[in-house]
């Protein structure tokens, strides 16, 4: 029993020293994802990013939707950019490759899920292992979030960019969310919960975004901030 347990301790000190390193070394990989991210994303143009779920099918109300958004975007000069995979990242790099604009895709490697989509311009998909630096990416280089219907990741991504808005650590940028009936029940828990109930948040943070219901209300948002502000990358 005690030689089990000095094998126990000493494996569970190797395994210590073994994550240590491999922390280290992970720095590298980290660095290389920033530097290839930045150095393809400072080229694209004006992007608007547009999220939401994987699993929305090709011909339902939100997939047609993004699709028509991403189209009208790039009539209006701003490229697209997505999360690169299935789903409403899909539809929204199709309308942006049918309308002959700008189709980024920022693909996350995941074990049982993602590849990338064919609608992104060959020379515009990278790769991330780490979901943080990803979400860099699309913070940095995107002058709007249009956000349709999706998961955790949808929310994880809308609510880093107004956190990072509210606190000042970015300028500011429209967030447009898409679907009344999706986010409502959201809208109105924040209002009610976070601001009326708990004082958690000011007034002035229900300006954060903007709840529209069509694909024609979405791109005049974004178009309607810019009138207002200098349009340029969000460094």
């Amino acid at each position: 029993m005690e030689k089990d347990k000095r094998i126990g301790e000493k494996f569970k000190q190797r395994s210590w020293n073994e994550s240590k390193s491999n922390d280290s070394w992970s720095i590298f990989k980290i660095m290389s994802e920033f530097v290839e991210g930045y150095e393809k994303m400072q080229r694209i143009g004006p992007c608007v990013s547009i999220f939401g779920s994987a699993r929305t099918k090709p011909g339902t109300k939100y997939y047609e939707m993004a699709t028509d958004i991403a189209h009208r975007l790039v009539d209006k000069g701003y490229g697209v950019i997505t999360g690169g995979g299935p789903g409403i990242m899909e539809a929204g790099n199709k309308g942006a490759n049918e309308g002959g604009g700008t189709s980024v895709g920022l693909n996350i490697e995941l074990p049982f899920e993602q590849k990338g989509n064919q609608w992104i311009d060959h020379d515009k998909s990278i790769n991330f292992d780490y979901f943080f630096v990803r979400k860099v990416m699309f913070v940095k280089y995107s002058q709007g979030f249009i956000v349709m219907p999706g998961g955790f990741g949808t929310l994880d991504e809308l609510f880093e960019s107004m956190t990072l808005i509210q606190t000042h650590k970015i300028g500011r940028f429209p967030i447009i969310l898409v679907g009344k009936d999706f986010w409502g029940g959201l809208v109105e828990w924040v209002k009610k919960t976070l601001l009326d109930e708990f004082q958690n948040i000011s007034p002035d943070d229900l300006d954060l975004w903007q709840v529209v219901d069509t694909a024609e209300e979405a791109v005049e948002a974004i178009d309607h901030f810019y009138s207002q502000y200098l349009l340029r990358p969000n460094f």
